[in-house]
């Protein structure tokens, strides 16, 4: 596919052309092979990621844990359960340090009955678990939580996963908050669909049985890189020209610490994704069905916020935003923002949080309110 190798070829010539220039400025200086030994020994130093904000477990089972992040005195607000990715990295990235925080906006706009489910890597007593298994995970949290309605907020695979459970629960729902996520799988020309038209099923069949029933976290994580290589060799080289600044070593460090550190997926879910999300486009053809249960997303009615970055390689905005086209909620309570960011940005990233974050939260805060109280206390600092 012309993309693919085109980013692969790009990638290639980005790395040359640092290499060539940093060893051009570094001939003069005497520690330049110590300052080799140095990135290389920081490109391989890893530590496992954590959460950010004091929490407590509220239950575990094998394939996902309940974070509460709840404030004392917020029995006063729908409940709000966030719903990380799953992609072979750990759901921390949902409160991945105390600057750049989804948990901490999201309490900061007066959603102070908050949790968190966090998604356990696969093993081989859990690589079948299946779509059934996870849509269960969500009933026993929002039960833990009250039972409903409760406000959803899922990051890319978790906003599908959302909206697949809205569906079929849409009593449920108060509202439904994506980033992200992929409705329509086929619409804004994602780099994606590319894979998934080059490579026969069987490959990705064979993948889980190179796993022994799993997805290794390893394989998504050279997906993800293949999509986009110039960013990682960018990220690297980066690296290398900053030695001496201890900030950006710290940043890198975090990053990677999130980025390589990996996890397993359930084989018999990943297929499952595969087949009928991203080949069938099932999700939006009103074709899927769950335990003989059609979703269909008409059924959705709840306010809906929907966020997309314009650099989002991997699912492009179109993607999103094609869930207010599908939902049966009225378009005077559908919600489109567009970072300048690419996808994890969009979690993660300085812009998203302060710019965009801020304000879809009031705007939910202000439908979860079940006492009167003031407006959310980020309102009136992002007002639009």
């Amino acid at each position: 596919m012309p993309r693919v190798t085109d980013a692969a070829a790009t990638a290639t010539a980005a790395a040359v052309e640092g290499t060539l220039r940093w060893w051009s400025g570094a001939w003069g200086r005497p520690d330049a092979a110590l300052d080799v030994l140095r990135w290389n020994r920081l490109v391989h130093d890893r530590i496992a990621p954590g959460w950010a904000h004091p929490h407590e477990v509220a239950f575990a089972t094998p394939i996902a844990r309940l974070r509460d992040f709840s404030a004392s005195g917020s029995d006063d607000v729908v409940p709000t359960l966030v719903l990380p990715p799953q992609a072979g990295h750990d759901s921390c990235i949902v409160d991945y340090s105390e600057r750049q925080s989804q948990i901490a906006v999201l309490r900061d706009a007066g959603l102070r009955r908050l949790l968190s489910l966090d998604w356990v890597g696969a093993t081989a007593a859990t690589k079948d678990a299946t779509i059934d298994d996870y849509l269960a995970v969500i009933d026993a949290a929002v039960a833990h939580a009250g039972g409903g309605p409760v406000n959803l907020v899922g990051d890319c695979q978790g906003g599908w996963l959302a909206t697949i459970w809205a569906a079929l629960r849409p009593e449920a729902v108060n509202t439904l908050t994506i980033a992200g996520a992929p409705i329509d799988f086929r619409v804004g020309e994602p780099l994606i669909g590319d894979y998934v038209a080059m490579l026969h099923p069987s490959f990705y069949r064979a993948l889980v049985a190179v796993g022994g029933g799993v997805l290794k976290g390893e394989f998504l994580l050279g997906g993800f890189v293949a999509i986009n290589p110039e960013s990682e060799v960018d990220r690297q080289l980066a690296l290398l020209r900053s030695l001496d600044d201890p900030e950006h070593l710290a940043r890198y460090a975090a990053f990677e610490n999130w980025f390589k550190h990996t996890q397993d997926i359930p084989g018999a879910f990943y297929l499952w994704i595969v087949e009928h999300l991203f080949r069938r486009n099932a999700l939006v053809a009103g074709e899927l069905e769950i335990r003989g249960e059609r979703v269909d997303l008409s059924r959705i009615a709840a306010p809906l916020f929907l966020l997309g970055g314009a650099a989002d390689h991997i699912t492009p905005p179109p993607q999103v935003y094609a869930l207010g086209d599908h939902a049966s909620t009225p378009a005077q309570d559908v919600v489109r923002r567009t970072t300048g960011g690419g996808h994890l940005g969009l979690f993660m990233g300085s812009e998203a949080l302060r710019d965009h974050w801020p304000p879809l939260m009031a705007a939910v805060y202000a439908r979860s309110r079940r006492r009167r109280r003031r407006g959310s206390p980020l309102a009136a600092r992002n007002p639009s």
